[in-house]
This record gives C-alpha cells, sequence and structure tokens, in this order.
C-alpha cells in the first residue's frame, strides 16, 4: 500500500468492524488486513488505547485450553464510530475531489 495508515483512521477501521460483532484479536487482524497493511503488533497497542479510552471492553473466553481475548465495542465507541464515519465521508469526498479532478460524487 503506497499511503500510511494514521492513528485515526486505524481507530475508525477497527470500531467500525467491531460494530458488527464482538471478535478476538487475531481474527480482528485477519479482516483488517483484508484491506489495510496492518500487523498484530500494530493493532494489540490500538485495541489497547481504546480500551483505555473506554471505546472498548474485554472479556477472556476459553478455547482449546487457553483464553481468547474478545473485544466488545462502547456505547461511547459506537459514538466515536458514527463521528468518525461522519469525517470520512467529508474528508473522502474532499480528497476525491483533489485527486480524481472534480469528478467525485
Amino acid at each position: 500500500m503506497v499511503f500510511q495508515i494514521g492513528a485515526t483512521l486505524l481507530d475508525a477501521c477497527v470500531l467500525s468492524v467491531l460494530r458488527g460483532e464482538d471478535t478476538y484479536g487475531y481474527s480482528l487482524t485477519q479482516t483488517l488486513r483484508g484491506s489495510l497493511d496492518i500487523s498484530e503488533s500494530t493493532l494489540y497497542p490500538v485495541l489497547r488505547r481504546l480500551q483505555k479510552e473506554a471505546c472498548l471492553t474485554v472479556r477472556d473466553e476459553a478455547y482449546q485450553g487457553r483464553n481468547r481475548r474478545y473485544y466488545s465495542i462502547t456505547e461511547k465507541g459506537m459514538e466515536k464510530a458514527r463521528e468518525y464515519r461522519g469525517a470520512w465521508e467529508d474528508f473522502r469526498g474532499r480528497v476525491d475531489g483533489l485527486i480524481l479532478g472534480g469528478a467525485a460524487s
């Protein structure tokens, strides 16, 4: 990928994925990798920060003799995801206008 992904955009992507369902870290990484170049070592600090900001909660569940840490979005996280979505739509429209030369819809 040519473009660098900043922390805010990564937060927006994580929260957006978690709006759909609770998931564990490895699965979340795989989902994000479908669209972004991201590693688990990049993702886990983001998850810890979002948890510290009360945007996520975590729970451990036993799975094949080990624990999996599942992440859930909170109401505060949902609010933040909505804010990010609005900001993204505005940003995307402005950048499309620049890059596509006014051909953006």
